[in-house]
C-alpha cells in the first residue's frame, strides 16, 4: 500500500474549480477538486474500504472508495486538498460520491482561493467588524467602555482571528466569519432588548454581547478541520476570552472596578447553566439578557441551515441531534401589499414590517 498520490498535473485550483457540492446529481462523471474533510477506513463483506467527507464552499458530500481501489491508499490526511474523480450517486436519498481516483493537489496555500473551499458568511467578514465598531460608537456614550472596547476590536493579533473564526466547530455559525455574525447578531438583539426593557445597562450589555465569544477565536481553528486547539480542549473559550482581554482591561485605568467586575460576570455566565459549560449562573438583568440572546441567536441559525439544507418541496428537516428533534418548514402567512401613506411616493417603503426586519437593519 502507498501514501495518497500527489497530482502532478498541470491544472489551476481556481480556474478548475466549476462543480461545487450543490450542483452535484446522481449519474454525474465528475472530475473535480475538494477538501478532504475527514476519511475513515471501514470494514464491508467485499474487504476494506474508504468513508470520506469531501467540502467545498457550498456544502459536504460523502464519497466511498471501495475495494480493491482502496488499499492502494495506507492514508488520507483530512485538511488536504484533493482531486477526486468518480461517479455521483444516491444513499438513503443523500447525494453520494463513489470515488475511482483521488490524487492530492500539491499547491502551496499561497495559490490556492481558499475561499472556493472553505463555507463563509454571507457577508463580508471585514464589513461585520466594521458593523460592530459603529454599534460601539452609536452606543456607548461612558468614554471608557468605548476606548476599552475600540481598542480591544483594532488590536492587529484580535482582529485577525475575528475575521476568520468560525462561530463554533458544528453547531451554529460554523463557517468563516461565523463569529463576527453571531456576534453581531447577539450585540442588535441586546439593544433591541434594552428598547423594551429601560431598566438595563445597554452599554455594558453591549460590551458584554462584543466579547462574550472572543475566546472561540483562540478554542477553534480558523482553517480547513475547524478543530479544537490544545488551549481550546484544555481551557475553553471563556477562560480564553477573559485572558485575552485582561492586559486590555488593566489598562483601562478609567473603567471602574464595579463595571469590570460586572462585565466579567457577564462573559462567564453567557451559557446560562453548570451544565451548558457555565462557570456562573446569570446574576445580574445584564447577563441574563445576553444569555437567552446569545442562546436565541444560535438555535435560529441552526434551524435555518437545516430549513435551507431541504428541497422546496420538503417539509421536513433531518434529524438534528443537538435538538434532539425535526423541524417543519410551515407555510407562511401572505403579507399585504403595503399601501402607499397620503403624499408618499409609490413603491416606497413603509418602514420594517416585523420586529426581525428591524433588528436585520440597523446599524
Amino acid at each position: 500500500m502507498e501514501t495518497i498520490p500527489e497530482d502532478t498535473g498541470d491544472f489551476n485550483v481556481s480556474l478548475q474549480k466549476k462543480i461545487f457540492v450543490q450542483d452535484l446529481v446522481p449519474g454525474q462523471r465528475i472530475e473535480e477538486v475538494f477538501v478532504l474533510a475527514e476519511a475513515r477506513q471501514q470494514q464491508a463483506r467485499n474487504g476494506p474500504y474508504w468513508l470520506l467527507r469531501l467540502q467545498d464552499s457550498q456544502g459536504i458530500v460523502e464519497a466511498k472508495i471501495w475495494s480493491p481501489v482502496s488499499q492502494q491508499y495506507a492514508e488520507l490526511p483530512p485538511g488536504e486538498l484533493v482531486r477526486v474523480q468518480g461517479q455521483v450517486g444516491s444513499f438513503r436519498d443523500q447525494v453520494q460520491i463513489t470515488v475511482d481516483r483521488l490524487d492530492l493537489v500539491g499547491l502551496p496555500d499561497s495559490e490556492v482561493d481558499w475561499s472556493l473551499f472553505l463555507p463563509r458568511s454571507s457577508r463580508d467578514p471585514a464589513l461585520l467588524l466594521e458593523d460592530v465598531e459603529k454599534l460601539c460608537k452609536q452606543e456607548l456614550r461612558h468614554e471608557p467602555w468605548r476606548k476599552f472596547c475600540l481598542h480591544a476590536l483594532r488590536d492587529d493579533a484580535i482582529r485577525d482571528r475575528l475575521l476568520t473564526a468560525p462561530g463554533a466547530k458544528t453547531m451554529h455559525h460554523a463557517y468563516i466569519g461565523g463569529l463576527l455574525e453571531h456576534t453581531l447578531a447577539v450585540c442588535r438583539l441586546c439593544m433591541t432588548i434594552c428598547d423594551l426593557y429601560p431598566r438595563l445597562d445597554r452599554e455594558i450589555l453591549l460590551a458584554g454581547a462584543i466579547f462574550h465569544d472572543l475566546g472561540k477565536a483562540w478554542e477553534l481553528s480558523s482553517g480547513i478541520q475547524r478543530d479544537y486547539t490544545d488551549a481550546g480542549r484544555l481551557l475553553g473559550h471563556i477562560h480564553l476570552g477573559l485572558e485575552v482581554l485582561g492586559p486590555f482591561l488593566e489598562r483601562a485605568k478609567d473603567l471602574s472596578a464595579e463595571l469590570k467586575l460586572h462585565f466579567k460576570h457577564l462573559l462567564l455566565s453567557h451559557h446560562g447553566e453548570h451544565a451548558f459549560g457555565s462557570p456562573k449562573r446569570p446574576k445580574t438583568l445584564e447577563a441574563l439578557v445576553l444569555h437567552y440572546a446569545d442562546n436565541l441567536d444560535a438555535k435560529m441559525n441552526i434551524v435555518e441551515q437545516l430549513l435551507g439544507g431541504i428541497a422546496e418541496q420538503e417539509s421536513w428537516t433531518p434529524y438534528h441531534r443537538g435538538m434532539e428533534r425535526q423541524f417543519f418548514r410551515a407555510a407562511a402567512t401572505p403579507r399585504p401589499e403595503a399601501r402607499p401613506a397620503p403624499g408618499q411616493p409609490k413603491g416606497q417603503s413603509l418602514g420594517p414590517l416585523n420586529f426581525l426586519d428591524d433588528l436585520g437593519g440597523r446599524e
